[in-house]
């Protein structure tokens, strides 16, 4: 039921919200709507910059407690308004935007750091806060979640749960579902469950893998405990140029399958390391760029880097040293922030998938000949980022310099983009994504990806929340 501020049932709702949060905690003013109903997907940018209006919520709340997330889902459920869970707000998929109205949960004050356990390594903290100031405190204390992604000035560590994010050490200290020991989920109807408090046990199945990823559809998690590390005596870096992508593929699959343990490893391709690599670090070479790092005690990386070198100097390469390495490390971020990054009047997707290493090559150059066969306009790079014993992830992008003005035709042309090139990827081995979710952008694919499996996921939906109030229209399940 979508509720109009006309209808004095609004006046209702607004009264039994701000009995739960104070008066202080709920908005319903235009500008507050409005700055809730676009993140970082390209679809609602270009809409509000073309003078179009996105969809926004009927109440924005702001939750202390958990108690309180408990009595909002109860009245989201009771009244069957939508209920949509929000971070940071800096998702690129569209997974956190109220699409039909509802109640808007903003989780930013449930921020509090319960309890660094420094017997086992692990810290207790609610779910709203920002990934950097839970790093801060860590590190005053010598520790890290070794979740340092480049959105963590931004994003909050229950966004990256709800969309099984992944960090720029996700090699060697894995993605996020890997970091959790348990967690706190408030259930649509209001019951508040824990899961059990270590994630390795045969007392049946690991419910926190059933709330991760599944971007607000199940639940709102409210809390968590995670593995925590301590800052590791070294970090090192080495930097290639190899004479193509395939060579330093090569070189990054030795090192995985060698069972080494770089804590990163990204490798671009050779449009990347023509554009970006040169822009971003200065290094102006012909091939496809490979830096990888390795941290923990000095004798430990001194040994690993050795074997990683002597695998990179069988492919025909360019050994670049330490020092771009070590460049590569201090900008990594930069990558992602002006003026090196994409932005709008561009248009611009970031096609990441992830792949088997006997599949991931087949996985690039499906969907680099979609973008360069199909669409003229547009121009595709791609850079390998996140490592594993048995494949890697692929960051493949496209861009447009000048999309169409029309944004009717604009929103026509992107959706065709991904179309195409996630069938062609799915067809070669791949998945829809890797870390940033499916959301609202990719959700009319997950059919096509999972079949019949995706029955199981909808009858989880649908015994968890019969009303369908929890962020629907997202991740492939149905709309409000």
């Amino acid at each position: 039921m979508r509720v109009t501020n006309e209808c004095y049932l609004h006046e209702m709702i607004f009264s039994e919200l701000a009995d739960v949060v104070g008066p202080g905690n709920i908005s319903v003013s235009e500008s507050d709507k409005i700055a809730y109903s676009c993140d970082y997907y390209w679809i609602p940018e270009m809409w509000i910059d073309r003078g179009c209006k996105n969809p926004t919520p009927d109440f924005v709340v702001h939750p202390t407690t958990t108690e309180e997330v408990s009595c909002i889902c109860k009245i989201a459920n009771n009244h069957k308004i939508p209920l949509t869970t929000w971070g940071g707000g800096s998702g690129s998929q569209g997974g956190a935007l109220p699409m039909y109205g509802g109640i808007l949960l903003d989780t930013k004050k449930l921020n509090r750091i319960i309890e660094i356990d420094k017997t086992s390594l692990s810290v207790t903290v609610e779910t709203g806060i920002i990934m950097q100031h839970l790093e801060w405190a860590l590190q005053k204390q010598g520790y890290s979640t070794m979740h340092i992604p480049a959105s963590i000035g931004c994003a909050t560590l229950g966004g990256f749960l709800a969309h099984s994010g992944t960090g720029v050490l996700s090699t060697k200290y894995g993605k996020i579902e890997d970091m959790v020991m348990s967690m706190e989920v408030v259930l649509p109807d209001g019951t508040v469950i824990n899961t059990l408090p270590v994630p390795r046990h045969a007392s049946g199945p690991d419910l926190n893998q059933l709330f991760i990823g599944s971007e607000g559809t199940l639940g709102v998690i409210t809390k968590t405990t995670m593995k925590i590390h301590p800052i590791p005596e070294e970090r090192r870096f080495h930097a290639f140029v190899f004479k193509n992508m395939h060579a330093a593929m090569e070189a990054g699959r030795g090192i995985m399958t060698s069972r080494l343990r770089p804590a990163v490893m990204r490798l671009y391709d050779e449009a990347e390391t023509r554009r970006r690599i040169k822009s971003v670090l200065g290094i102006d070479k012909e091939g496809s760029y490979l830096v990888f790092g390795f941290d923990g005690d000095k004798d430990l990386v001194d040994l690993e880097m050795e074997k990683a070198l002597k695998i990179c100097r069988s492919q025909e390469h360019e050994d670049l040293g330490t020092e771009p390495g070590e460049s590569w490390w201090e900008h990594r971020y930069d990558f992602f922030f002006p003026n090196h990054m994409f932005r709008l009047p561009q248009a611009f997707g970031t096609l990441d998938t992830v792949a088997t290493f006997a599949n991931i090559e087949n996985v690039y150059w499906a969907m680099k000949n979609v973008v360069e066969e199909n669409f003229p306009m547009a121009r595709y790079i791609g850079h390998f980022s996140h490592w594993y014993e048995w494949g890697c992830m692929l960051y493949a992008r496209f861009i447009i310099d000048h999309p169409p003005q029309d944004p009717h035709e604009a929103a026509m042309l992107y959706n065709r983009i991904w179309d195409m090139c996630l069938r062609a990827a799915m067809e070669n081995g791949g998945t829809l994504n890797e870390h940033h979710g499916i959301g609202l952008k990719l959700g009319r694919l997950m059919k096509e990806l999972h079949g019949p499996a995706f029955d199981v996921m909808e009858k989880f939906k649908k015994t968890l929340d019969p009303n369908n109030i929890m962020n629907p229209g997202k991740m492939g399940f149905e709309s409000f």
